[in-house]
């Protein structure tokens, strides 16, 4: 249990370092990337105002219609552009990534990569 406990802290003080950098506006929304073992999700989100302005996640109805597995690289592609599109349909083209202190790598840039194809810019 150590180890997870350790995993656990690194998570948190990388999730502390990366929001200490970044904040959100309505203008220009932060995009919080939560993955886990089964599924991933993705909220834009106004810092000032503390709301969540839109969200999409491997959970939703749209996204299961598909039939992409939600724990694969082409799941959070696909989770991505689902976000991008509801962003881009409220009247927001940019947007500041935050990889939540995960690594910039696998399902968190295929969901960055996602979100970018449908036209929101990071």
């Amino acid at each position: 249990m150590d180890k997870l406990k350790a995993k656990q802290a690194g998570l948190k003080r990388r999730q502390r370092r990366v929001r200490g950098k970044i904040s959100g506006t309505a203008a220009r929304p932060r995009l919080r990337v939560t993955r886990s073992g089964s599924n991933i999700y993705a909220q834009a989100i106004d810092d000032v105002a503390a709301v969540t302005l839109c969200s999409a996640s491997s959970l939703d109805a749209e996204f299961k219609a598909q039939g992409i597995s939600a724990s694969t690289v082409e799941g959070a592609a696909a989770v991505g552009e689902l976000l991008g599109k509801r962003v881009i349909a409220a009247g927001i083209e940019e947007a500041v990534f935050d990889r939540g202190g995960n690594i910039y790598h696998g399902r968190v840039k295929a969901l960055a990569d996602g979100a970018r194809s449908a036209g929101l810019k990071f």
